[in-house]
C-alpha cells in the first residue's frame, strides 16, 4: 500500500473478477486483496505483485453467480470466491479458488458442463478449498471430497461455521489433510464427509490414521454425497448427519449399545455331543468355538470323532467336513457306516457282511452329509484351510473334524513355531466363518508312565501345547491302560475334560466309556470296583 492515503470505496478487480475485492484509495492506487492485483496512483502501468513463495498465474476473470442446477445460492459462492467465467480457451467454465496460507492465489480448480476438471496455476502450496475463510481452532471442522459439496454443507449452515474439501478427489484425501494438519489439528473435531461410495469410504479409512484417536468423527449420508442431499431439499439432514457423525474408534472397540441386543438374547445351549454327560458338563458345542482331543497311540481318539461325526450326520442332520490325513478316505469310510450300523466294516472277519456295509453306505451317500478329504499324501496347511472355506460357503458345512493337527506341521523344521501360526489361523477361522473344529493331537512322550499304560494327560502333553492351550476353547484328554492286567480294566476309556474355557466348571471332570467289541461303540460306564477283580492269588500268602 501507498504511505498518506485513505481508502475509499471497494470496486470489482479487472484482472480475477471479483466485484469487491479490489480497495481504490485516495491517491488512486488500487490494490485487491483476492488475486494481488495492483495498479499504481501514478499512472504507471498496472501491476501484479508477485508474493514471496507463490507462483503467479493468469487467473480466470468471472462473477460470482448462483448454481441453479447445484442449489447453491449467489452468496454462498460469493463466500467461498467461486466464479463462473472463461478459460483461455473462451469455454464457460467454473472455477474454484485455492490459496496459499499466507493468504495469496495460488490457484484455481475448473469445471465445464461436460465435468472436466483441470487446475491453473500451482497445486504445490494450496490450502484446503475454504480454508482461507476460517481461523484455526473451533469446535469443529467438516471436510467433503468436493468443493460443491462443501458449498453445500456451509449453505445449510448459514456460511457461518467451518467447512472445506480435498483438491484432488478421494485418491488425494490422505495426502491433501496431511498437508495441512496442524491447522485441522487446531480444532475439538474433524469431521469427514466423504462420498458414500467404495472410493469415498476407502479415503475415510486411510486418513484416520493422520489424527489422534477420538479426534476425527465420520458423518454418514442417506445419498451419495452433500450436494445430492441439497437438491433432495434434505439439507436438514445434512446437519444432522453433522451432529450425528460417530467418533471412529479402532477396530474391535464396541459399546453395550453396540451388542445390546445380541447381550440380550436368552443363552441357548450348544449342539449336543453324542455323550449326554458330556454334553451336560459343557452346556453342549457352540459354532466359532475350537475343540481339541488328545491320546496315547490305540486309545480310541478315532472311535470317539467317528461316533460323534455318525450323531452329528443321523440325529443333527448337520453336514459335517472330515479331514483325516493319516487314513485313506475309503478307511474313513468304512470307520463312519461301522458305527453307524454297529458292524467293525474295518475289521476283517469280524461278522458283517457285504449287504451291510453297502447299505450303510448307501445310507450316508443318500443324506449327502458327509464330505471326506482326499489328501493324497500331502498335508498343507494352506489346501485344507481353502478346502474348508469351500466347504462352508458351497455346501454349508459348519462342523469340521481335522485328524491330526501335528501332521500339519511334520515336514517344517521347527515343529512348535509351525503350530503356533497353524493354530492362530485355526482360532481366526472358526470366528470367519462361523463354525467349530474339532481337532485330533498327538502327544508327547510324558515323564513316567505311558499314556498307553493309564498314564495321565496334561495340557502340556499336547505337541504345540502353549499354542493350542491359548486358542481352544475345549481340551479333552481319552486314557486307557491298555497292559492292565483285568481285561475289563482294559477296556475302560477314561474321559478327562482338561480346559473349559466357557464356565470353568467342567475342568476336571472325568467320564468313564466302555467298549462294546461286537458293535465298535462306546457308551458310559462306571469305573468297576477293584473289589471285583479276580484275587489271582486264590487266598494264599505267599510267604
Amino acid at each position: 500500500m501507498q504511505e498518506d492515503s485513505s481508502f475509499l470505496h471497494k470496486e470489482p478487480c479487472p484482472k480475477c473478477g471479483s466485484r469487491d475485492n479490489l480497495g481504490r484509495y485516495s491517491d488512486g492506487h488500487g490494490h485487491c486483496f483476492g488475486c494481488g492485483y495492483h495498479e499504481p496512483g501514478d499512472g504507471s502501468p498496472p501491476i501484479q505483485t508477485k508474493p514471496k513463495g507463490t507462483t503467479m498465474f493468469d487467473p480466470i476473470q468471472g462473477e460470482y453467480r448462483a448454481l441453479p442446477k447445484r442449489g447453491l445460492t449467489e452468496e454462498t459462492c460469493r463466500k467461498f470466491g467461486y466464479l463462473v467465467g472463461q478459460n483461455k480457451n473462451g469455454k464457460t467454465v467454473q472455477a474454484a479458488p485455492y490459496y496459499d496460507e499466507d493468504g495469496n492465489l495460488v490457484g484455481q480448480k475448473t469445471r465445464d458442463a461436460d465435468k472436466n476438471f483441470s487446475f491453473i496455476g500451482s497445486s504445490r502450496d494450496a490450502q484446503l478449498f475454504g480454508q482461507h475463510l476460517w481461523p484455526s481452532g473451533g469446535r469443529r471442522v467438516v471436510i467433503t471430497e468436493g468443493e460443491i459439496d462443501a458449498m453445500s454443507v456451509s449453505q445449510v449452515q448459514g456460511n457461518k461455521w467451518p467447512v472445506v474439501s480435498i483438491p484432488n478427489g478421494a485418491q488425494g484425501a490422505k495426502k491433501s489433510l496431511a498437508k495441512n494438519l496442524e491447522w485441522l489439528n487446531s480444532f475439538e473435531e474433524v469431521v469427514l464427509m466423504f462420498d458414500q461410495d467404495e472410493p469415498g469410504r476407502e479415503a475415510t479409512r486411510a486418513c484416520l490414521d493422520l489424527f489422534p484417536s477420538g479426534k476425527v468423527k465420520i458423518a454418514e449420508l442417506p445419498r451419495k454425497d452433500a450436494n445430492e442431499m441439497l437438491l433432495a431439499g434434505e439439507g436438514d439432514k445434512i446437519v444432522q448427519a453433522i451432529w450425528n457423525a460417530k467418533t471412529h474408534r479402532p477396530d474391535g472397540i464396541v459399546t453395550l449399545g453396540d451388542i445390546k441386543e445380541k447381550l440380550l438374547k436368552p443363552i441357548e445351549w450348544g449342539l449336543p455331543w453324542w455323550l449326554g454327560s458330556l454334553t451336560q458338563l459343557t452346556y453342549g458345542r457352540r459354532y466359532g468355538e475350537l475343540y481339541a482331543l488328545g491320546a496315547g497311540t490305540g486309545i480310541g481318539k478315532t472311535d470317539f470323532l467317528t461316533q460323534q461325526i455318525v450323531f452329528d450326520i443321523t440325529e443333527l442332520n448337520q453336514p459335517v467336513g472330515l479331514f483325516f490325513l493319516e487314513q485313506q478316505p475309503e478307511e474313513t469310510g468304512r470307520r463312519v457306516a461301522g458305527k453307524l450300523a454297529g458292524r467293525r466294516f474295518h475289521v476283517p472277519d469280524s461278522g458283517w457282511t457285504n449287504d451291510e456295509l453297502t447299505q450303510a453306505v448307501d445310507q450316508l451317500e443318500a443324506g449327502g452329509k458327509l464330505f471326506l478329504y482326499d489328501s493324497f499324501g500331502a498335508t498343507d496347511w494352506e489346501v485344507i484351510r481353502e478346502t474348508m472355506r469351500f466347504l462352508n460357503k458351497s455346501e454349508g458345512v459348519r462342523i469340521f473334524y481335522l485328524d491330526h493337527l501335528t501332521a500339519l506341521a511334520a515336514a517344517e523344521e521347527d515343529e512348535r513355531k509351525a503350530l503356533e501360526v497353524i493354530m492362530s489361523e485355526i482360532g481366526g477361522l472358526v470366528k470367519e466363518l462361523d463354525c467349530m473344529i474339532i481337532l485330533i493331537s498327538h502327544l508327547a512322550t510324558p515323564e513316567g508312565k505311558p499314556h498307553e499304560e493309564g498314564g495321565r494327560v496334561m495340557i502340556r502333553h499336547f505337541k504345540g501345547s502353549r499354542s493350542i492351550g491359548f486358542w481352544c476353547h475345549y481340551m479333552f484328554g481319552l486314557e486307557r491302560d491298555q497292559q492292565h492286567e483285568n481285561e475289563e480294566m482294559r477296556s475302560i476309556t477314561t474321559f478327562r475334560v482338561l480346559k473349559d474355557r466357557y464356565t470353568g466348571q467342567a475342568t476336571g471332570q472325568v467320564i468313564y466309556l466302555g467298549y462294546e467289541k461286537d458293535t465298535g461303540r462306546l457308551f458310559e460306564t462306571e469305573l468297576p470296583d477293584e473289589k471285583t477283580f479276580q484275587d489271582e492269588t486264590c487266598g494264599d500268602i505267599p510267604f
